[in-house]
């Protein structure tokens, strides 16, 4: 895997971004959809590299050549769970229809209070589950990331109700595993998303969709060094309304001994590969990956 998408300028404007917040929360929902489609088309026709790796990333999913239409759909995905970012962080939670799989997993590791990892992708929409979480009052939730590749965006979300935004543990610091740990030990959940790497991160070769790529080791390792359940976690988006969340168990690295510990986390990795490319395979325009993932 490259770590392209670190570099590549962000091409959010900021004064955009504030005006289709504004405008979606002063009309609503369903007028501000309607914004979602020249934005689509304005970036399908100006960002090359992205709509290229749009293209690949279809063709392999989808079994056949994709077309402009699904390269729209893809797109469009992607943009309508950016828009539902800002009714949920407003805790207009009402607005969607969730069904969840597999809540009896995530009650049962979060009962121990002792917190725990949820590992996902840059898949669907995070904050889904996270308003979920918060009016079902558990535990706070922080979010361990690489914030440069979308701080304008960020910023303006935090900005709608910063009360009900995750906490943000970022990655590469001096400090980011002291935050880590000191929140597990507040019993919270750590959100990582585990699709992509910063440079200088280990790496586990895996197949997928067709061909050989490198996923982070990083998150799951984590997990085994701090003794914490991994829960893989995805709320997909199912057009209109309505999302589902999928909850699972991955490989448990609690109390694996140190000597086994690397082909444990290996095996955790490659286990994640093929959750995230059945996810794929299930809901193909859900994995927001606009990079080269294949070179």
């Amino acid at each position: 895997m490259n770590q392209e998408w670190t570099t590549r300028p962000e091409r959010s404007n900021v004064f955009v971004i504030r005006f289709i917040v504004w405008f979606a929360l002063t009309l609503g929902r369903r007028a501000s959809r309607g914004l979602l489609f020249p934005i689509c088309f304005y970036f399908i026709i100006f960002s090359a590299k992205a709509r290229a790796a749009s293209r690949d990333y279809l063709n392999r999913v989808l079994g056949r050549r994709a077309n402009l239409r699904d390269i729209f759909q893809h797109y469009f995905f992607f943009a309508s769970t950016i828009l539902d970012r800002v009714f949920l962080l407003n805790e207009q939670n009402t607005l969607f229809e969730v069904h969840v799989q597999g809540e009896e997993i995530f009650k049962e590791v979060i009962s121990s209070g002792r917190g725990c990892f949820l590992i996902g992708a840059h898949m669907g929409s995070f904050e889904v589950l996270h308003a979920l979480s918060r009016e079902q009052g558990h535990a706070q939730t922080s979010m361990v990331m690489y914030e440069e590749n979308a701080r304008k965006l960020n910023t303006v979300l935090k900005n709608i109700n910063p009360q009900r935004n995750p906490a943000v543990i970022s990655l590469g610091k001096i400090d980011s595993m002291l935050k880590i740990r000191e929140a597990l030990e507040h019993g919270e959940y750590i959100g990582m998303l585990a699709d992509r790497a910063i440079s200088g991160e280990k790496m586990i070769s895996c197949e997928f969709l067709g061909g050989s790529v490198e996923f982070p080791a990083g998150p799951f390792r984590l997990a085994a060094i701090l003794e914490r359940p991994i829960i893989l976690m995805f709320g997909l988006y199912q057009g209109g309304n309505r999302y589902n969340i999928y909850l699972e168990r991955l490989v448990d690295l609690q109390h694996v001994p140190h000597s086994e510990r690397d082909v444990a986390i290996e095996q955790s990795v490659q286990q994640f590969a093929r959750r995230l490319e059945h996810y794929c395979r299930a809901s193909p325009y859900n994995w927001f990956n606009f990079y080269d993932f294949w070179k």
